[in-house]
C-alpha cells in the first residue's frame, strides 16, 4: 500500500506540473494571438467576429473548420473580398474567442441556431456562407435549417458526408465523456500540442507546406489552450452524432445555389467523397490541382475568386 500511495502522489504531482505548464502555454497563446474583434452574446454563448467592407451589398460569412479559428482566413481572403462585399468572419461557437455554455451545443443544428441568432442581431440577410472543412458541414446545416435565408454557398474543402473514422490527425479528439475531455484539456493536451504542432500542421496542410507564421498569423497557437481541445473534441463528437441525419436531408431540403472547391490532393477529406457527389443536389464542383486541405491559407486568391463566382448565383 505504501508504494501504491507513492505512485498516486507522483501521478498527482505530474498532473499539477502539466496543469501549470498548460496555464503558461495558454497565456502565451493569448498574448501571441489576442482577441481583435467584437463579441455578441447569443443564447448558449457568444460569438467573436470581425465585420469589414461596404454595407448595403451582399454579406459574406466566413466559417472555419475543426480546431481552427477565424484567423485561418487572414492570408488574403478577408482583405480581398472586403473590397467588394461586407465580410463577416467568426469564431465558431466555443472556438477561438467565442464561447459555448455546454458540449451539448456542439451538434450542427445547435451551432447553426447560434450563428443564425448572431447574424440576426447584425441585421444580415441572405448571406453567402463560406464554410471551410467542418465549417462547410455547418454552412450546409444553416442553409437547410432556415429555408430561403441563405443567398449562396461557397464551400471550401467541406465535410459533406459521413465518414467511419476521423482523419488520423484528429482521432485523439474522439473522447465521449465531457469530464475526461476537460481533465485532458486542462493537463496534458496543450503540452502535447506544443510538442507535436509542427507534425500536426504538416499533416493538415499536406502535400503543401504550412506557412512559417501559421502559428501566429493563422492562429495555430490558439490550439494550445484548454478550451481549444475541449471544443474540438466536443465538435468532433457533435458532428459525428448529427451528420447522418443532416446528409439524409440533402435531397429534400438543400435548394441553395453555390458550389464546392477542393484541392485535388486533400489529405483529410477526399474530393470524390465530399465534393463530386454534391453535384446531384445542384452544387457546382471545382478543383485546384495539387492543392491540399488548407486552401484558404495556401490558395486565398483562388478561394476568393470562387466565392465571387458563387455569390453571383445568389438569389
Amino acid at each position: 500500500m505504501f508504494y501504491v500511495g507513492i505512485l498516486v502522489l507522483l501521478a498527482v504531482a505530474d498532473l499539477v506540473v502539466f496543469w501549470i505548464w498548460t496555464r503558461s502555454l495558454a497565456a502565451k497563446a493569448e498574448k501571441t494571438a489576442p482577441r481583435f474583434g467584437s463579441v455578441i452574446a447569443v443564447e448558449g454563448g457568444s460569438i467573436h467576429y470581425t465585420d469589414v467592407g461596404p454595407r448595403g451589398g451582399k454579406a459574406v460569412v466566413l466559417i472555419h473548420g475543426l480546431a481552427g479559428n477565424m484567423r485561418n482566413f487572414d492570408y488574403g481572403m478577408v482583405e480581398d473580398l472586403s473590397r467588394e462585399f461586407r465580410v463577416i468572419t467568426i469564431d465558431r461557437p466555443g472556438s477561438g474567442y467565442s464561447t459555448r455554455q455546454s458540449d451539448d451545443l456542439a451538434s450542427m443544428p445547435e451551432q447553426s441556431a447560434m450563428i443564425w441568432a448572431f447574424l440576426d442581431k447584425l441585421g444580415v440577410e441572405k448571406p453567402v456562407l463560406v464554410g471551410h472543412s467542418l465549417g462547410g458541414a455547418l454552412s450546409l446545416a444553416m442553409a437547410m435549417d432556415r429555408k430561403g435565408a441563405t443567398g449562396a454557398l461557397a464551400l471550401l474543402a467541406p465535410l459533406t458526408a459521413v465518414i467511419p473514422e476521423p482523419p488520423p490527425v484528429f482521432r485523439q479528439l474522439r473522447i465521449g465523456s465531457p469530464t475526461i475531455r476537460r481533465i485532458i484539456g486542462h493537463t496534458i493536451a496543450a503540452p502535447v500540442a506544443r510538442m507535436t504542432s509542427k507534425k500536426v500542421f504538416r499533416e493538415v496542410f499536406a502535400p503543401e507546406t504550412p506557412p512559417e507564421d501559421f502559428i501566429s498569423r493563422g492562429g495555430g497557437i490558439l490550439g494550445m489552450r484548454p478550451k481549444a481541445f475541449v471544443t474540438a473534441s466536443a465538435d468532433l463528437n457533435g458532428v459525428h452524432g448529427s451528420l447522418a441525419a443532416q446528409c439524409a436531408r440533402y435531397p429534400t431540403d438543400l435548394d441553395v445555389p453555390g458550389g464546392i472547391l477542393f484541392g485535388t490532393d486533400d489529405n483529410l477529406l477526399a474530393p470524390e467523397i465530399h465534393g463530386e457527389p454534391m453535384q446531384a443536389f445542384g452544387l457546382v464542383f471545382e478543383t485546384l490541382p495539387g492543392r491540399g486541405h488548407m486552401i484558404p491559407v495556401t490558395a486565398p486568391e483562388a478561394c476568393s475568386d470562387f466565392v465571387r463566382r458563387m455569390a453571383q448565383l445568389s438569389a
